[in-house]
């Protein structure tokens, strides 16, 4: 059986054979037939709208790579930056720091605590996030929805060292898990706000 699989993966057809990524743009399939079943089962009322009617068409992707990165950075209850071409970001998503640059592969991550870096030329602007999602998406925009962010450079280090002790301390004295787990979030967003501060 193996053999026949080495056979099948190195055959032409297999390399003729290509699945399609979930970037290219498919053509969507047309309502028609389900219009023309409908009118010659009810000629005198028309057709509802299908599922298909009501999505709009996913952006293309450009065929080349632009040269700037457009990024809105969107809290619930403002807009940070919406529209702004920049040559990078690096976003602080929970696998690790995500550079982003113009063209890059479209992706959605999870954000932790951290420094978002917004590069445009030789100027860097840090924001400090609580927490949120970044989606990448392929015609070269990034899409950026946090719960909380602020520009480091007006975060006070001594109020992060005093708001770091006393989650500690809350964090020491706490008996039940709903405290544990509150204590622990305050702990961890202070230790990434002290790192941003100090690094």
């Amino acid at each position: 059986m193996l053999r026949q699989a080495q056979r099948f993966l190195l055959s032409r057809a297999a390399m003729r054979w290509r699945r399609p990524f979930s970037t290219d743009l498919a053509e969507a399939p047309a309502d028609s037939k389900f219009v023309d079943t409908w009118k010659k089962a009810v000629p005198n009322i028309d057709p509802p709208k299908t599922p298909l009617a009501f999505m709009t068409p996913r952006p293309p992707t450009p065929s080349t790579i632009p040269s700037k990165l457009t990024v809105n950075l969107v809290l619930p209850y403002d807009s940070l930056l919406s529209a702004k071409e920049v040559d990078m970001v690096i976003v602080p998503a929970t696998t690790g720091q995500m550079g982003v640059l113009p063209g890059h592969v479209a992706t959605i991550a999870e954000l932790k605590p951290g420094v978002l870096s917004v590069h445009e030329g030789n100027e860097v602007k840090k924001y400090f996030l609580s927490s949120g999602f970044a989606f990448i998406h392929a015609n070269s925009v990034a899409d950026i929805m946090a719960v909380e962010a602020t520009p480091l450079d007006q975060i006070d280090s001594s109020l992060v060292q005093k708001g770091l002790t006393e989650f500690t301390q809350k964090l020491n004295a706490a008996s039940t898990d709903v405290e544990k787990a509150e204590a622990q979030i305050g702990v961890d967003v202070h230790s990434a706000l002290n790192a941003a501060l100090a690094g």
